[in-house]
C-alpha cells in the first residue's frame, strides 16, 4: 500500500470526532490486511521505503498525449519524507524533516534560480500523517494519538469490503476498503473525496507493493481528473543522510 505524498487540489472537509478511547483492541481486518502484504517480521523491519518511477497526468493542451514526469519518493522513520517531481524545466521537491516541512522549485539548468517556502503547520501535519501511513502498514496510529474506526461492511466492485477510517485529525482521514475475506486493499478514499486504487504487484523483501497507483479527484471546477503513478523500482531500508530532508539553502549551493 502507498498513500501519495501530494494532495489533490480540493477543499478538505472538517469532521467532528469523538474522544479517543484510552484502551483499544486492534480490528481483526488489520491483522488480515497486514498478513496479505507480508509476514510480521518483514513488515516490522521496514524503516524506509524508496520509490522511483513516473507520474502520468492529463495534458490540457493535448488530451491524447498525457504528460509524463519522473518521480522519486522517500519515506524514512521517524517522520522524514522527500518527494521530487522532475519536469522539463524544474526539480519540484516537497520534504519533511520531523516538524520542518518545505517546498522548493529549482531550475534544472540554473540551480541558483530557486523558489523555497516553508510548509504551514497544517501541511506539516499532513506530511507526518503520510509518513505514518506509508511505513506502518495499517498499525500503530492509536499510539500517535489517532483513531482507527470500523465503518462496517459495504460492497465495492462487487466485493464484500470492510471500511475502516484511519483518523489522524479532524481534517486528515483515510478511509480504506479491505476485502473482507482476504484483507486485500481495494481502495483508499480521503476526507476530501479523492480515491486511490492499486494495480499490479511488485514483491520486495517478501512484501507486496503496487506496480501502479490510480488517483482520481475533482478540480476546483468540479471536473474529474486522474493521475497515474507507475513504479519502476522500490527499495527498502536504505539509510539516507540528514541533508536529504533538511531545509536547503535558497541560493542553489
Amino acid at each position: 500500500m502507498i498513500t501519495l505524498p501530494f494532495r489533490p487540489l480540493t477543499t478538505f472537509l472538517v469532521l467532528a470526532l469523538s474522544p479517543i478511547p484510552a484502551l483499544h483492541a486492534e480490528l481483526p481486518v488489520i491483522a488480515k490486511a497486514r498478513a496479505y502484504l507480508g509476514s510480521e517480521t518483514a513488515l516490522n523491519a521496514v524503516k524506509s521505503v524508496h520509490y522511483s518511477g513516473k507520474i502520468v497526468r492529463p495534458n490540457p493542451a493535448d488530451p491524447a498525449k498525457p504528460d509524463s514526469l519522473a518521480l522519486d519518493i522517500i519515506f524514512q522513520s521517524p517522520y522524514r519524507q522527500r518527494t521530487v517531481r522532475t519536469t522539463d524545466t524544474d526539480f519540484d521537491t516537497v520534504a519533511l524533516d520531523g516538524y520542518d516541512g518545505w517546498h522548493s522549485v529549482r531550475n534544472r539548468k540554473n540551480p541558483a534560480r530557486v523558489r523555497l517556502e516553508l510548509l504551514s503547520t497544517d501541511q506539516v501535519k499532513r506530511q507526518r500523517a503520510l509518513v505514518q501511513e506509508n511505513l506502518t502498514f495499517f498499525r500503530g496510529l492509536e499510539r500517535e494519538g489517532g483513531q482507527v474506526l470500523d465503518q462496517g461492511l459495504t460492497r465495492l466492485d462487487g466485493v464484500a469490503c470492510r471500511k475502516v477510517a484511519f483518523i489522524h485529525s479532524a481534517n486528515i482521514i483515510f478511509f480504506r476498503y479491505f476485502d473482507e475475506s482476504t484483507g486485500r486493499l481495494i481502495m483508499t478514499e480521503t476526507e476530501n473525496g479523492s480515491t486511490t486504487r492499486e494495480q499490479g504487484e511488485i514483491l520486495v523483501n517478501g512484501i507486496r507493493f503496487p506496480k501502479r497507483i490510480i488517483n482520481s479527484s475533482k478540480t476546483a471546477a468540479g471536473k474529474e481528473q486522474t493521475v497515474t503513478v507507475v513504479f519502476e523500482a522500490i527499495t527498502l531500508n536504505e539509510t539516507f543522510p540528514d541533508r536529504t530532508f533538511a531545509i536547503p539553502p535558497s541560493n542553489g549551493k
